[in-house]
C-alpha cells in the first residue's frame, strides 16, 4: 500500500519560531481560524487571513510544495462548491466560504508541520483532562484522533490504488471494480486495528 497524505501536512523538524510556539497557542490559532469562518463576512478578510497563514507556512521551512500538497485533495470539492455557491449565492459569497475552508485547512497544516504528533497527541490528552470528572477518558479520546489520522490517509490510498489497477484492466467506469476492493480492504484494516488494540487491553472500556 503506498502512502498517501491527507488534508494535512506532515510533520517538518526544524527551529522557526513557529516551531518554538507553544503548542497551546498553536491550538488557540486553529481555533481562531475555524471562528474566523463563521463570523467574517467580507471575502476580502478571509483572503488576507489566508494569505498571512500561508506567509507563516512558509516561515516553518516546510516550503510551497507541501503547501500545495495539503490543499490539493480538496482542489476539486472546493471547485464543485465555489461555482454552486457562486449560482445560489453570487461570487462574493461563494469566494469568502471557498477562502474560509482553505483557512481552516492551512491553520490545521501549520500545526501538523511544525508539532510532532505525539506532541499534538498529548496536548489533546491535557486539553481533555478536565472533563475527566464528566466520565471522560482523556487517553481513548487522544488514541481516537490518533486512528482517525492513521486510518483517513490508508483508506485514501487503498482507493486510489484500486482506482488505479481499475483504470489499467478498463474497468475504471464500473462501481463495483472500485467500491468492493475498498469496502474488503477497510474492512480488514478496522479489523486489524481492533484486534491490536484488543491484544493491549484498549479494546474495552475500564470497569
Amino acid at each position: 500500500m503506498r502512502g498517501h497524505g491527507f488534508l494535512l501536512a506532515n510533520y517538518v523538524p526544524g527551529n522557526s519560531i513557529i516551531h518554538r510556539t507553544p503548542l497551546v497557542l498553536k491550538f488557540l490559532l486553529v481555533v481562531g481560524c475555524g471562528l474566523v469562518s463563521f463570523l467574517v463576512v467580507d471575502w476580502l478578510v478571509s483572503a488576507m487571513v489566508l494569505a498571512a497563514l500561508g506567509v507563516l507556512f512558509l516561515l516553518t521551512g516546510a516550503g510551497t510544495v507541501r503547501l500545495v500538497s495539503a490543499v490539493r485533495p480538496v482542489a476539486v470539492v472546493l471547485v464543485v462548491i465555489g461555482l454552486f455557491q457562486w449560482w445560489q449565492l453570487g461570487a462574493p459569497t461563494a469566494a469568502r466560504i471557498v477562502l474560509n475552508i482553505l483557512v481552516c485547512v492551512v491553520a490545521a497544516s501549520l500545526l501538523t508541520a511544525t508539532t510532532p504528533m505525539q506532541r499534538i497527541l498529548d496536548g489533546v490528552v491535557w486539553l481533555a483532562t478536565p472533563f475527566r470528572r464528566f466520565g471522560a477518558d482523556p487517553e481513548r479520546f487522544a488514541l481516537t484522533i490518533a486512528i482517525m489520522l492513521r486510518s483517513i490517509p490508508y483508506i485514501a490510498g487503498a482507493f486510489a490504488d484500486v482506482r488505479d489497477s481499475a483504470r489499467a484492466r478498463g474497468l475504471e467506469r464500473n462501481p463495483r471494480a472500485l467500491v468492493l476492493p475498498v469496502l474488503i480492504t477497510t474492512v480488514a484494516f478496522a479489523r486489524q486495528t481492533g484486534e491490536a488494540l484488543a491484544a493491549r487491553g484498549l479494546g474495552d472500556a475500564e470497569d
